[in-house]
C-alpha cells in the first residue's frame, strides 16, 4: 500500500525535537501501529505507557531508524528518519528490551568495541570509556568480565553503551525491567542525570510508578493507537484518574474539625482519614485553588504539618488499568 502522507523535503516548523506524522505499521494483516501523532520536546523524559503488545516496542524501533513505517513520516530536527537512516542512528542511542552482550568480553572492551562500530577514533576510545564506566558508576567493573555483572550492572553497561557516541537522544525500551527496587532507584537517578545533561529520553516501561516519578510526560498506547499524551497531571485527570492531596496534622485531635472544613469545599469530594494523622482527599481544582484551600486552614489555627497533592504513580496506574481493561473488552 502506498504511503498515505505526500513525502516532503523539508521538516516541520516545530519547537520539538522529535514529531511523529500519521505513522502506521503493518506486518501482513496486523496492525502494530495506527496513525500515530506524537511530539516529543526537547530536554524531556517522556514516557511511553502500553501493555504487551501496544505497539511500544515497534514506535522505538521505527524512531531509531531500525524499522521503516508502512504510512507516515518521522522528523529527528531536520532529518526525516528513511531518508538519512544514518545520519539518524548518529543521533539517537537505543537500548533495547532484550541487548546483546558479549561474556567473554571485559566492561572496558565491551564498550571499546561498540565505540569502534560507530566510527570514534581509537584514540578517542580509551577516554570515553573510563568517562562512560564513571558516568554509571561502574569503574570499578572495569576489568570485570561482563557475564560476572549482575542484572542491574548489565542494564547501566548497556545504557552506557547507548551513549558510546554522544546522542541528543535516547531510547529506552523496558530498561527497569528485571531490576531489584535499588537498581531501579538508581537506574532512575541516571536517567535524570543524563536529562540535566541535555539528553532527550523516551522510556518504554510497564513499572508506571517509576514512569510517574521520572518523566515530565507520557503517551498511552493501545491496540497500536494513540490514546492520550501530555504531562502526568492532565493525562490523568482527563481520563478520569482525579486529582488527589494529601494533608497531614500534628496530631489526631482536630482530623474532624479539619474533614468538617474540608466537606464545605467545593472543589473537595471523598474525603478519607486513617489514624495516622493524614486526611486524603480527591481535589478537581487548579493549583491556585490549592493553595487558597492551605492558606484558609493555617488561618483558622489547623494544625498542618504536610499539605501536597499525592504522588501521581498510583494514579497513573489506576488510569493505565482503567484503559487496557476497556481495550481487551472493546
Amino acid at each position: 500500500m502506498q504511503n498515505m502522507v505526500a513525502p516532503s523535503t523539508k521538516a516541520p516548523t516545530t519547537e520539538s525535537i522529535i514529531k511523529i506524522q500519521n505513522v502506521s505499521k503493518r506486518y501482513h494483516n496486523t496492525h502494530a501501529l495506527r496513525d500515530i501523532n506524537l511530539e516529543i520536546p526537547r530536554g524531556t523524559i517522556y514516557g511511553l505507557i502500553g501493555p504487551n503488545g501496544a505497539g511500544k516496542t515497534t514506535l522505538l524501533r521505527i524512531l531509531a531508524a531500525l524499522l521503516t513505517p508502512s504510512s507516515g513520516q518521522v522528523w529527528i530536527e531536520e532529518q526525516e528518519v528513511t531518508r538519512t537512516p544514518s545520519i539518524i542512528q548518529r543521533k539517537v542511542g537505543y537500548m533495547p528490551d532484550f541487548f546483546g552482550v558479549y561474556p567473554d568480553l571485559t566492561s572496558a572492551e565491551y564498550l571499546e568495541f561498540y565505540a569502534g562500530i560507530h566510527g570514534i577514533p581509537r584514540q578517542k576510545r580509551a577516554g570515553i570509556v573510563t568517562d562512560l564506566l564513571e558516568l554509571v558508576e561502574l569503574s570499578s567493573k572495569r576489568e570485570a568480565m561482563v557475564e560476572t555483572l549482575s542484572r542491574g550492572m548489565k542494564q547501566r553497561l548497556c545504557l552506557a553503551r547507548a551513549l558510546v557516541h554522544d546522542p541528543d537522544i535516547l531510547l529506552l525500551d523496558e530498561p527497569a525491567s528485571g531490576l531489584d527496587p535499588r537498581a531501579r532507584v538508581e537506574l532512575r537517578e541516571l536517567v535524570r542525570t543524563l536529562q540535566g545533561m541535555g539528553k532527550t529520553i523516551l522510556i518504554s516501561s510497564h513499572i508506571l510508578l517509576e514512569l510517574a516519578e521520572m518523566c515530565t510526560d507520557i503517551a498511552i498506547i493501545q491496540n497500536g493507537q494513540l490514546v492520550i499524551a501530555g504531562d502526568v497531571e492532565r493525562v490523568t485527570h482527563q481520563l478520569g484518574g482525579a486529582r488527589q492531596v494529601e494533608i497531614r496534622l500534628l496530631d489526631n485531635m482536630r482530623i474532624g474539625d479539619v474533614v468538617a472544613h474540608l466537606e464545605n469545599v467545593a472543589d473537595i469530594h471523598n474525603i478519607t482519614t486513617n489514624e495516622d494523622r493524614l486526611i486524603q482527599a480527591e481535589f478537581s481544582g487548579d493549583d491556585e485553588t490549592l493553595h487558597h484551600i492551605l492558606a484558609a486552614l493555617i488561618t483558622q489555627g489547623y494544625p498542618v504539618v504536610s499539605f501536597a497533592p499525592r504522588s501521581g504513580g498510583g494514579r497513573l496506574e489506576e488510569v493505565f488499568m482503567n484503559i487496557t481493561e476497556r481495550g481487551n473488552q472493546a
